[in-house]
This record gives C-alpha cells, structure tokens and sequence, in this order.
C-alpha cells in the first residue's frame, strides 16, 4: 500500500502507475461484467457512483470501512484505488494495517493516494475510474466544498459510464447534497455480536439507503462484514431477545448475548 500522490506532479505518477496496472491487467483480467452485485442491502449496479455519507462526523472511520467493504464485493481480483484527502487523513487518522487486514484486504489489493485538496481528489477518481485494471474506486473526503458541486458529479458519473469503474464517494461532516450519483447512503457504526471467548465481532454498520435512482424501497438495515465471503451479511439473532416493557425490562435476557459497540 503505496501512496505515490504527495509529490507536485501526483497527477501524471498516478496516470504512469494506472497505465502500467492497465498493460498488466489486459492480459488477466475480463473486463465489461456490468451486471447486477446482489447485497443484503441493495442491488449493487457497477460503473456508476455511489454516494455515501457519515450519518455523524464521529461515524468516519465506519465510513472509510463501508465504502471498502462495498468496493471489496465489487472489485473482483483487481486492485481497489482509495483517493483520501489530508484533512480525512487528519481526523480519523491513516490506514492501518492490521484493520485493513481484518477487511479482507492486503497490501497489494489497495492503491493509496493521499491529496491535500478536493479538486485533486476529484481528478484522481476520475482518472481511476477509466483505468480498466481498477476494480473500484473509493474517494474519502471530510467537511463540505464547494468543489462537490453537481457538474464534478456528473463528470464522476460519465468517467465510470465510459470507463467501467464504480466510484464510492464516501464524505463526513457533510449534509447530503444533489448528484449525478445512482444511489445515496448514510453509515453509522453499529453494535457487533461478540465471538466466542468474548473475542471482538464482527464490523457491524447501520446503513440507511436514502435514495436510488429511478425510484424503489429506501430503508435502514444492520449488517455486518464477513471477511472471508468478503460480503456484508445479516447479523445473528441474539438468542433469548425477549421484549419486556421498560420499567420490567432486565439488564439483558437470561442467557443471551448483548451487543458491544464496534
């Protein structure tokens, strides 16, 4: 996990590395499947935008980890491109490693580039998003500008129509605002079901789909990720849930489990 855009030609190391990714891939890699990626959530369209948002500033790390989870089901055996920002980077702190790890990924399956401005940000997905050796691309941002304007979003949306990719634009301590983007969401992080031995679960997130293009169902679901079907999946019911009335209600059901904020 490189980051090769720090330097003030960022633009043109990012377009040689895209191209040497491209000259490889062509050979390996069969691209044009745009159909449909069924998820618990919703049906997952590639090469289009999605819009994802923190439903607090405090959800951003969730955030990051959605918008690498909906890329992991999508981006097949190619590389995924993460584009963040420097005041991302400074609020919710860098890629860690080992969390990248327990997503499933490795350090060959990301692309990092880091940029210290939004319109930068912007062209690096745009770029990416025409690569045909990218599986995805995610782009982090934190607060608003006004460089996410509609004309960048549907700059955004024809890149991924023409080139295939599917861009993730994942933004916290903003509002939701107009877009060219096929679908809308807002994340937060969500009590996980501990493993066996009091082990940390699962990463669980509640994600509310605010809209999709064209209309359909909108709603909240609580998934959580499962590395190994590199999926999002339904939590487990909690045995011996049983609902009392308030002032009846016990600390937890004889038996059961309780959920532990992730």
């Amino acid at each position: 996990m490189r980051n090769i855009c720090s330097q003030p030609d960022a633009l043109a190391a990012l377009k040689a590395r895209l191209e040497r990714l491209e000259r490889l891939g062509d050979r390996r890699v069969a691209i044009g499947a745009r159909g449909i990626c069924d998820t618990p959530l919703a049906p997952l369209i590639p090469g289009v935008v999605h819009d994802l948002y923190a439903a607090t500033p405090a959800d951003a790390v969730a955030l990051n980890a959605f918008g690498l989870g909906m890329a992991q089901t999508i981006r097949g055996d190619r590389p995924i491109l993460w584009g963040m920002h420097d005041m991302m980077a400074q609020e919710t702190g860098r890629p860690y490693g080992r969390g990248l790890h327990e997503m499933g990924l490795s350090a060959r399956d990301i692309l990092l580039v880091r940029t210290r401005d939004v319109h930068t940000l912007l062209a690096v997905g745009e770029e990416a998003l025409r690569c045909l050796a990218v599986g995805a691309v995610v782009l982090s941002a934190w607060g608003e500008a006004k460089a996410f304007s509609m004309t960048a979003s549907r700059r955004l949306a024809l890149a991924a129509e023409t080139g295939g990719g599917t861009l993730f634009l994942a933004r916290a301590a903003a509002a939701p605002c107009p877009s060219a983007a096929e679908s809308r969401w807002s994340v937060a992080s969500s009590a996980s079901v501990p493993l066996e031995g009091g082990a940390p679960g699962r990463p669980s997130f509640s994600v509310t789909l605010l809209r999709r293009r064209g209309g359909g169902q909108t709603g909240t679901s609580i998934v959580e990720w499962d590395r190994e079907q590199r999926s999002f999946q339904p939590p487990p019911p909690l045995p011996g849930g049983l609902v009392s009335l308030a002032g009846q209600r016990p600390t937890a059901a004889p038996g059961g489990e309780r959920r532990y904020a992730a």
